[in-house]
């Protein structure tokens, strides 16, 4: 089966594409990459082929993860250039790449769109955490805490409806371009996920309770096989307990944030080990007090090292985190990234901080209640040992071929295949 895969331009989204198409080639299928135009370059080599489409950037420069309210709208608008632009160049360039089904990350809602209009089955996969869950659990991107009394419910849907304000231009793309593709002009990213399943990195150990509205299966971190396993470039300090820092792709540029976080590690006598991800220049990372400032690191393997982690609340990083058994801080500044702190702190596996006037005393507080109370590290080890039962890309995998195989696609276009 050759399957069609299309996410948004973020590194971490498509690392997750890569690990699932790594996992369905093994097993003998075929996966090619559908990208806005200029994404293909953080696409890594593998068995896949990338199509791009559409014209101009991804993404506007400097807009990846904005705060504040325009800088909102502004990633609410990018996001609404690029689902029109996979929706209108999407149809004809998956007809000639012949693909079977197709993998849509749920935060793009042109994938439900293109396998409406192509009559193709697919699956939505749930890089970040999973959209569309039971009416008690917040929104993802609100820092609330789990609530499912009337009072909570009450809060959630006033939640949802500002945030449907602030998603207009986005739902507006997205009418506009069902009816361009013959479609019921449904406009929000909820009506085009897959009615066949959505595949989370979330694990049941780590979400909020949920009342099973949609099929959601979390299989835990998707990742390619040895993926941040590689050894690390410097020798831990035994007698000091070691502190990764991370603010993950997108949010690496935040040095006062950073800084904050050497100097509170400094009082405590913590060695410090800071992964910029390239977002800072060589003379800004020199002025981060910190016993290792680099620009990434073997995620995994540092924090295997590591006593205590200071993140963003990226899913990704919490959940490597978790699965190392290490307490963390979040310090939430996009996306999904309250809804993560928000679980972080719900199953007692961590603490959050507000990244506005964030100060080093709060950090110091903060990282000293990590270190010193057990209960942080014994939640986050629970949780980890979960993530190491719930199956990962393997599982992930079995229940696309499952689903698939399932689905009864009410018609199936004519398309003229490329070479093998």
């Amino acid at each position: 089966m050759h399957f069609g895969l299309v996410c948004p331009p973020f590194p971490s989204h498509v690392r997750v594409f890569e690990a699932i198409a790594c996992a369905l080639t093994a097993r003998g299928h075929r996966a090619s990459f559908l990208l806005n135009a200029g994404a293909g370059a953080l696409v890594r080599s593998g068995p896949w082929k990338v199509r791009e489409v559409g014209p101009g950037p991804a993404q506007r420069a400097g807009t990846a993860g904005s705060t504040g309210l325009f800088g909102i709208l502004r990633t609410v608008a990018d996001a609404a250039r690029r689902t029109e632009s996979l929706a209108v160049g999407g149809v004809a360039a998956l007809e000639a790449m012949g693909v079977d089904a197709l993998l849509g990350d749920q935060m793009e809602p042109a994938s439900g769109l293109l396998a409406a209009r192509l009559g193709l089955p697919f699956v939505s996969i749930a890089s970040a955490l999973a959209i569309d869950p039971d009416l008690a659990t917040p929104p993802p991107y609100l820092d609330w805490s789990y609530d499912p009394s009337s009072e909570g419910l009450k809060r959630n849907r006033g939640g949802r409806r500002i945030a449907n304000l602030l998603l207009r231009r986005q739902a507006e793309t997205i009418r506009r371009s069902a009816l361009s593709l013959g479609l019921p002009p449904h406009g929000t990213m909820e009506d085009w996920l897959s009615p066949l399943g959505t595949i989370s990195q979330t694990p049941l150990a780590f979400e909020f309770p949920y009342g099973g509205r949609r099929r959601i299966l979390g299989v835990g971190p998707l990742r390619a096989p040895g993926e941040g396993e590689e050894p690390l470039p410097f020798a831990p300090n035994p007698a000091r307990p070691l502190v990764f820092a991370s603010l993950g792709t997108l949010q690496g540029h935040r040095l006062g944030l950073f800084r904050a976080v050497a100097q509170a590690c400094r009082r405590l006598g913590l060695d410090l080990a800071v992964a910029h991800c390239g977002r800072l220049s060589a003379d800004e990372a020199a002025t981060i007090d910190a016993r290792v400032v680099t620009d990434f690191l073997p995620q995994r393997a540092v924090l295997r090292a590591a006593s205590a982690c200071v993140t963003h609340a990226g899913l990704n990083t919490v959940l490597d985190a978790m699965e190392a058994g290490v307490p963390t801080l979040a310090i939430p500044i996009a996306y999904d990234q309250p809804g993560v702190a928000a679980r972080l702190v719900h199953h007692g596996a961590g603490l959050k901080l507000s990244r506005r006037r964030l100060a080093p005393d709060a950090v110091e507080t903060a990282l000293e209640r990590l270190l010193n109370e057990p209960r942080f590290r014994e939640r986050a080890e629970a949780i980890g040992a979960a993530i190491g039962q719930a199956g990962g890309v393997s599982r992930a995998a079995d229940a696309i071929e499952d689903w698939i195989a399932e689905a009864r696609p009410m018609r199936r276009p004519a398309r003229k295949a490329e070479p093998a």
